[in-house]
């Protein structure tokens, strides 16, 4: 089964925060069989259920333990949504 998250990170450190959001994105594209796509906006993390949750929750708690303050937003959608539907 795959699955599709959506994730946005607001570290609340604001003298580093790109410094800390791009390094979680390094993390997360250093993966094997994950798919990760980043906009303005948030990172989209593509892949297998398990080792996407897996993964993506590991970042999250190394994120909390090394910078302290980050506020994430996520949305996990069943399937992988990487590509875009035709419009009927």
């Amino acid at each position: 089964m795959d699955i599709s998250i959506e994730i946005s990170l607001y570290p609340l450190a604001q003298e580093k925060f790109k410094t800390d959001i791009w390094a979680f994105i390094r993390k997360l594209r250093g993966v094997d069989g994950l798919n990760v796509v980043t906009n303005g906006m948030s990172t989209q993390v593509f892949g297998e259920y398990d080792l996407a949750v897996t993964h993506v929750m590991n970042e999250i708690k190394l994120v909390h333990e090394t910078i302290g303050s980050a506020v994430f937003v996520c949305k996990f959608i069943s399937g992988d949504k990487s590509e875009v539907e035709a419009e009927s």
